[in-house]
């Protein structure tokens, strides 16, 4: 059973959610009824990261949900990539402590390859899409990957966190080169379990891209099972591109788009197919998404829903159609 889109009202009480007092280490998600960590799962910070950002910007809510009343317009009837491709040069700044935190170009360009394979669909664990499935699966989002610049600098700096620092000179980071018209990429070594996390379209400049812990950047180099096949720069790149978690971050929420089913909460691993929901309907969850929390191996397709989201930021007047100029 998909999921109706959220109308005003539900965005506000998404704009809420972010100002309640609910936080963990690792943010799997922000619920009345919160669960422990387990050591070793998928943890993303990005959630973390923009409470953090509305803390002090009060104002990105609004923001936020202009570009979302946008994002429902612009899918109505899109047409906006020019040849249906829109090609997104990225800069990778990598800080190390360690001779092995400061990963190969051959690392690097893996980390692009999978990115690019990811998103167009050509991965070859794509064909494993369920047949419930098949008919919603994304193919071809139009959206590639090139490797524009890479930055290194040494720092005496232990493990990052979701406050950003990595991303400022200032505070021992790089600053982002170009972040409106080009993907910064931070690779760091990453504190309290937090695989990377992403800043949505709509944020400050200043700080926009996405963080990626060294050990889960590519597929190889020092990139770990279970995160070795290069997804959690996916999972972050597709928040980038303002795409929700599955589950909406709560329980039974909603990612904003519909063809994706109801998740009650985040899941992690591989869990086993056909995995049911607990949710209004109990629909075979879509575990194989990227915007869920399974290890690599086991995550390998967007929704067709979530390409048009995707594509929607590009528009003219979208907070990336920089991108497309």
């Amino acid at each position: 059973m998909a999921k109706s889109l959220y109308s005003s009202f539900f965005i506000a009480c998404f704009a809420a959610l972010l100002f309640n007092s609910c936080s963990k280490q690792d943010m799997h998600e922000c619920d009345e009824q919160e669960t422990a960590a387990q050591p070793g799962n998928r943890a993303c910070g990005t959630m973390q990261a923009f409470q953090m950002l509305v803390q002090e910007d009060p104002g990105l809510i609004q923001k936020m949900e202009q570009i979302e009343a946008f994002t429902q317009q612009v899918s109505q009837n899109l047409r906006l990539l020019p040849n249906g491709t829109i090609e997104i040069p990225v800069v990778v700044n990598v800080l190390y402590k360690t001779s092995a935190q400061n990963i190969s170009m051959a690392q690097i360009q893996s980390q692009i390859d999978v990115l690019n394979k990811d998103f167009a669909a050509t991965n070859s664990d794509y064909s494993n899409t369920p047949a419930l499935f098949q008919s919603v699966r994304s193919g071809n989002t139009g959206i590639t990957f090139v490797l524009d610049q890479v930055f290194r600098k040494a720092t005496n700096k232990s493990s990052w966190n979701t406050n950003n620092a990595m991303k400022k000179t200032s505070q021992g980071g790089i600053n982002p080169t170009s972040s409106t018209t080009k993907l910064n990429i931070w690779c760091c070594n990453m504190g309290g379990g937090i695989l990377g996390y992403a800043q949505f379209p709509g944020g400050p400049s200043n700080t926009d891209g996405v963080v990626i812990d060294d050990n889960a950047f590519g597929d190889t180099g020092t990139a770990s099972p279970p995160y070795h096949k290069g997804r959690t720069a996916t999972h972050e790149v597709g928040h980038w591109l303002n795409l929700r978690h599955i589950w909406g971050d709560s329980n039974c929420g909603s990612d904003l788009v519909s063809d994706t089913p109801s998740h009650n909460t985040a899941n992690y691993g591989c869990p086993n197919y056909p995995h049911l929901s607990t949710c209004s309907g109990t629909p075979v969850e879509m575990t194989m998404n990227y915007m869920d929390y399974t290890d690599d191996a086991c995550m390998y397709m967007f929704s067709l829903g979530q390409k048009t989201r995707m594509n929607a930021v590009f528009a003219t007047g979208g907070p990336r159609n920089s991108f497309a100029q």
